[in-house]
């Protein structure tokens, strides 16, 4: 016969929370405190442009701030209920990054003369772009609720990552005029569809790379140490270096061809292991780069102008090599420490907000600064293997790898360009430029990986539960 009194175990687990439940509320916790310190980084950066370039304060940068501030705390408020396990760190990454480009696009509308009363600036746009995305964000959290299933989707996002990659192709949709074939216009607004095709192709390598990793992994020979795959499994590899060729060939886009082979490199390494695939990855990346640069004439021109930018035959042409030195002069100008934001003149590199917004935080920030930015990009990026390290299963893995590499080799291919380690690109730096297309992406990329990280911890936490039910059964 039971009592109806309670227990007093009964009346402990009632009154102090579980550990679980307390570890939980210290994860958001702990994520709040970052926020708040990104807040202050991002406040302190709009005042001093404000006090650099008109030598006053005003409640703008109280409203710049603001609007960034509710939106991202929207976000964690819903990790509270939605994701309570999930990575601490990344969102409060991603709001810093995010709130030290809109200062620096804000500080260049302030240099231009033309924005004087005019309400719709680029750093209004970016600030809309960011709602957007982070809006998107969470729709994400709320209709995944766990990562496994974006695995039943496989084929059809690999068949929305081959659409998406056509569609600026399509005559009287995709931009002609630009110098890449990369954007669709529709209306007024113009998109770059290959930004989200990132994200549908990491998921489908992911999910084709877990069906086919075990004949992927069978050895035909040695050579040199290596274990070389069967000639008839290179099939996978040998297609995507053609669709990257294509893209290169008919859409002018060295960066995304890049990326998308570079994205597929690693994740078939991550899968198999073999050392072997990355090799026969390079060989034919450096295959194609030299057909590339000696016979179309847009690769060989940008391999020129990097090898030789101050010549006068690449400075003074058309699309040329000038915006190019206008950087490399910005970031000399800036030395160690820079000159201070609202001090330094990044308005004469042209796209400063955009192509070249690296540049012109180095001019301000100086080395100081860009190396600061480079950390925060770095410990975003490992917190991303880290989520795929502990993923307990291999489509998960794989798709946190693949998307945080896609982060990482971004960043190194616009940096790179900039300081001229490679020719450039034409890619935009994650969260920091100016670009609808782009900060869409990237924070969808964010909500993926904070669903990843919620639902390794939470399996992770049931897996104890189960075998002690199995051990009492």
């Amino acid at each position: 016969m039971r009592s109806s009194t309670s227990s007093p175990v009964g009346e402990a687990q009632a009154q102090f929370p579980s550990p679980k439940r307390e570890r939980k509320q210290g994860l958001r916790n702990m994520e709040l405190g970052f926020l708040i310190f990104s807040y202050v980084i991002v406040l302190a950066a709009l005042l001093q442009v404000q006090l650099g370039v008109t030598g006053e304060f005003n409640f703008n940068a109280l409203t710049l701030l603001g609007l960034v501030a509710a939106l991202t705390l929207a976000m964690h408020v819903v990790l509270r209920f939605l994701a309570p396990q999930a990575d601490p760190f990344i969102l409060p990454i991603a709001t810093t990054i995010n709130g030290l480009g809109i200062a620096m696009i804000y500080r260049l509308d302030l240099a231009d003369s033309d924005n004087a009363g005019v309400f719709w600036t680029s750093s209004t746009a970016q600030i809309l772009y960011t709602a957007i995305g982070v809006t998107i964000g969470i729709a994400v959290l709320f209709f995944v609720r766990n990562h496994r299933i974006l695995q039943r989707f496989t084929y059809l996002a690999g068949l929305i990552s081959l659409v998406l990659l056509l569609l600026p192709l399509i005559p009287g949709l995709g931009v002609s005029e630009a110098n890449a074939r990369v954007w669709i216009s529709i209306g007024p607004f113009n998109f770059q569809p290959g930004e989200i095709a990132k994200v549908t192709i990491a998921i489908f390598f992911a999910g084709y790379l877990v069906t086919a990793r075990d004949s992927l992994s069978m050895v035909s020979r040695k050579f040199l140490g290596m274990k070389l795959p069967r000639m008839r499994d290179l099939g996978p590899i040998l297609i995507i270096w053609a669709i990257c060729m294509c893209i290169l060939v008919f859409q002018r886009d060295l960066g995304t061809s890049l990326l998308y082979f570079g994205l597929f490199l690693v994740m078939i390494f991550v899968a198999t292991g073999r050392i072997s695939w990355v090799v026969i990855g390079l060989v034919l990346f450096v295959a194609g780069a030299l057909v590339a640069a000696l016979n179309i004439s847009y690769v060989n021109w940008r391999v020129t102008a990097w090898l030789d930018p101050l010549s006068p035959e690449h400075y003074d042409a058309a699309g040329g090599s000038y915006q190019l030195v206008q950087g490399m002069f910005g970031l000399a100008n800036g030395g160690l420490i820079g000159t201070g934001l609202g001090q330094g003149r990044p308005d004469i590199t042209p796209l400063a907000e955009s192509d070249f917004i690296v540049a012109a935080l180095g001019e301000e920030l100086g080395l100081a600064g860009l190396f600061a930015i480079l950390c925060l990009y770095l410990l975003f990026v490992a917190r991303g293997f880290r989520i795929g390290h502990q993923g307990g299963d291999d489509f998960g893995r794989l798709l946190a790898t693949g998307l945080s590499f896609a982060i990482g080799l971004q960043v190194f291919i616009v940096f790179g360009g900039v300081t001229r380690v490679i020719p450039l690109t034409g890619l935009t730096t994650p969260f920091l430029a100016a670009g609808g297309s782009s900060l869409l992406t990237n924070w969808i990329i964010v909500a993926i990986l904070l669903r990843l990280s919620d639902t390794v911890k939470t399996s992770s936490s049931l897996a104890p539960q189960s075998a002690s039910r199995e051990v009492r059964a």
